[in-house]
């Protein structure tokens, strides 16, 4: 809070752009024609009780796209926890100079600057459509001069039902996609003609029905206030009920929410915890989920309760009754999936001998991107009043400005030196920066100088180059400044003032891993135990950054240019929460599995010494020839004392995991990890530079042959 403080005192101005910009974002439950919600200015519509806002968010493992959606903004409830109830579009994304405007026609359009045209709409312009709100229930509503509802977002919901909100026949809730290359979730929530709520996987398959009584029709699904989902007929009297745990316990905030994993679930806001709590879900075993465990998945569950997914290696299917009795099927359908129980009274074997599956053949899984931070209403009215006074002082403040960046000089980083944020980083203004590395003398890689500190500690000063909005880059710094370890290299502190955003590292003497990969003389250096070393150090990296931190963290620029040597040739992975696109800096967004792929194309550059900057020639030259059993090309010619033949044929299998273009191939980097140190076996990968034809497997036809005992 200290150094942002001291980034508005030097600029008065550009607290008066920032607290307009501000007051620009809140507008009243009434929106008037003309209204205008941009990715660019990061504005909102809030409800008039604050519960609700409308606004732009980021997908987490897209950067630059981004939809509309409506969330919970309640003072009450962390930001991070203020769950999205409604998206415009359902899986609509767009770009980031995109907008969201209420036509002067009564028309909500969202508009996506990437190709320069509506991507939806709620095709109202010709209802007279006067103005929209968004109530205190979380209803989007558009409405005519008499205050006549036109449009609402309840009778287009996406994956979640609000309290007050029903579910009419022909609607159906879809689950959110369950990564970045679904086109649309598998998991959808429908209404069928017999007035049965039905949970579907692909539509055709069916395995939760709501069990109402009657077979009445035009029933409607409603959420209660008190916590219970009902079917209603035509006069609203509940015919079929399903209670939340909490039911008439005084909850203030409440969602049912059809999840990701394709279970209906009821959650209930807990005040004292701080978290959202599941209170009912449709199907109480998880594994009876239809395909919870993806293609050929088993579940079972562990000795903590919770479901988990394993993969068989055996295995058309061998069933095996309780009594002994084998029999032999052909499985007919394109999926098979199957769970473990008590109650099971059968168990099936299913072989299949094409594909094989890397150490560990689960989907993995990115975290759901954080919503951004609520508004603090109070606070933008205290700002509005306090902005007369500003421009009062104005004058003063560009004078007082201009006389300390006058005296700037080396004392003050001094100053910056002995001052510190609440995660211990140090906050530089730019006048430090210029002192620190002698006004940029002395470069020693891409934008990236060395520099030293008043106690004479060398540090590494990377300039960003200017492209982050100030609040999402402290935030990302903040992130970054809580993670310690050993083979990530320790961020010390940052720079943001103006247009100015600096990370500074501790410095590793031996510089970047690419330089040694290029200089013939430094290669030489670069023994087959260190080469090993260094895989297996970036690996642990990777690792920690995915399931180490309290949050999931991606590294998105994973390259030889980011791992840094110490003055023992120990490997530090650098720039980890940023991606370079283009010249510039963006706070990445990835997924896990494009930081394997990059962690594949490391290892194949450092074993080879080859350096092909799209990798394809040179993944598909090393898999060819570890195929023919030339391996021996594989390895760069300039490293001194041989290789383990051995290691060579573990490390290559794993790399050819990671590269592969089906990125649910590829294993988690935990895994990777133990694979380098020789605790974990890996299966010969397939080809992995073209996409492979989807495994078909087929439904069962009974009793095709039976097995003699």
């Amino acid at each position: 809070m200290l150094g942002q403080g001291n980034c508005l005192l030097r600029s008065p101005f550009l607290l008066c752009v920032l607290i307009g910009l501000l007051m620009h974002s809140v507008v009243g439950a009434e929106i008037p024609l003309g209204s205008k919600l941009s990715v660019a200015d990061n504005d909102y519509w809030v409800s008039s009780n604050g519960d609700f806002a409308i606004g732009f968010f980021n997908i987490s493992d897209q950067p630059n796209q981004f939809s509309v959606g409506i969330r919970f903004s309640s003072n009450s409830i962390p930001y991070s926890r203020q769950a999205m109830v409604w998206v415009a579009g359902g899986d609509v994304t767009v770009g980031n100079e995109s907008y969201f405007e209420l036509t002067q026609e009564g028309e909500l359009v969202l508009f996506d600057s990437l190709h320069k045209a509506s991507v939806w709409t709620t095709k109202t312009g010709s209802r007279s459509v006067a103005s929209a709100s968004l109530l205190d229930n979380g209803n989007l509503v558009l409405m005519d001069k008499e205050q006549h509802m036109l449009w609402q977002s309840f009778e287009t919901p996406s994956d979640a039902l609000l309290p007050g909100q029903s579910l009419f026949p022909n609607k159906m809730l879809r689950a959110a996609p369950a990564s970045k290359n679904s086109k649309s979730s598998y998991y959808s929530l429908h209404m069928n003609a017999s007035g049965h709520l039905e949970l579907h996987w692909e539509s055709e398959v069916i395995y939760w029905t709501s069990e109402n009584p009657s077979s009445a029709s035009n029933l409607s699904a409603f959420l209660t206030t008190s916590g219970a989902l009902e079917l209603r007929d035509r006069s609203s009297k509940p015919i079929w009920s399903a209670f939340g745990e909490d039911h008439n316990d005084s909850v203030n905030y409440r969602y049912l929410r059809l999840d990701v994993d394709g279970n209906l679930r009821l959650y209930s806001w807990v005040e004292s915890l701080g978290l959202w709590r599941s209170v009912w879900q449709a199907v109480e075993n998880q594994c009876k989920v239809f395909a919870t465990c993806g293609q050929l998945g088993v579940c079972v569950f562990n000795a903590s309760g919770s479901a988990e997914c394993k993969c068989p290696f055996q295995c058309t299917a061998a069933t095996f009754s309780n009594d002994g009795t084998p029999q032999c099927s052909i499985k007919k359908t394109g999926y098979v999936t199957g769970y473990s129980g008590p109650s099971v009274s059968s168990i099936s074997f299913v072989k299949r001998c094409s594909g094989p599956f890397a150490v560990n053949p689960s989907l993995t899984k990115s975290p759901p991107s954080e919503p951004p931070p609520p508004l603090c209403v109070s606070c933008l009215m205290g700002a509005a009043t306090g902005t007369f006074f500003i421009i009062v002082i104005l004058q003063l403040g560009i004078m007082f400005f201009i006389y300390k960046r006058k005296n700037s000089t080396r004392p003050k980083a001094t100053l910056g030196f002995t001052g510190t944020n609440s995660k211990g980083l140090i906050v530089f203004s730019f006048s430090e920066i210029k002192s620190l590395t002698g006004d940029f003398k002395n470069q020693i890689g891409p934008k990236v100088f060395k520099g030293l500190l008043p106690n004479n500690d060398p540090i590494a000063l990377k300039d960003l180059n200017a492209t982050l909005e100030e609040r999402k880059f402290r935030s990302a710094v903040m992130k970054m400044g809580s993670i310690h370890h050993k083979n990530l290299v320790k961020l010390e502190g940052y720079c943001c003032e103006f247009d100015h955003r600096f990370l500074v590292y501790e410095y590793c003497k031996r510089g970047s891993l690419d330089k040694y990969i290029e200089d013939p003389a430094l290669s030489k250096t670069l023994t087959w135990r260190k080469r090993v070393e260094i895989c297996s150090s970036v690996a642990k990296a990777i690792c920690y950054l995915h399931s180490g931190c309290r949050e999931f963290i991606s590294h998105g620029n994973l390259k030889c240019e980011n791992v840094m040597l110490d003055k023992n040739l120990v490997a530090k992975v650098s720039e980890f929460g940023f991606a370079i696109a283009d010249g510039k800096a963006t706070y990445c967004g990835f997924s896990a599995e494009k930081d394997v792929e990059d962690f594949g194309k490391v290892v194949l550059t450092l074993l080879t010494g080859c350096r092909d900057h799209e990798h394809i020639e040179l993944c598909g030259w090393a898999y060819k020839e570890w195929m023919e059993e030339r391996v021996v090309n594989v390895v760069d010619r300039r490293m001194e004392g041989g290789y383990n033949s051995e290691e060579l044929e573990r490390v290559l299998r794993i790399a050819f995991w990671c590269l592969q273009m089906d990125e649910r191939r590829r294993p988690p980097m935990g895994e990777v990890a133990r694979v380098l140190d020789g605790t974990l076996s890996v299966d010969p990968p397939p080809p992995p530079f073209a996409f492979q034809r989807p495994l078909q497997v087929h439904d069962s036809e009974e009793n095709v042959s039976e097995l003699e005992v």
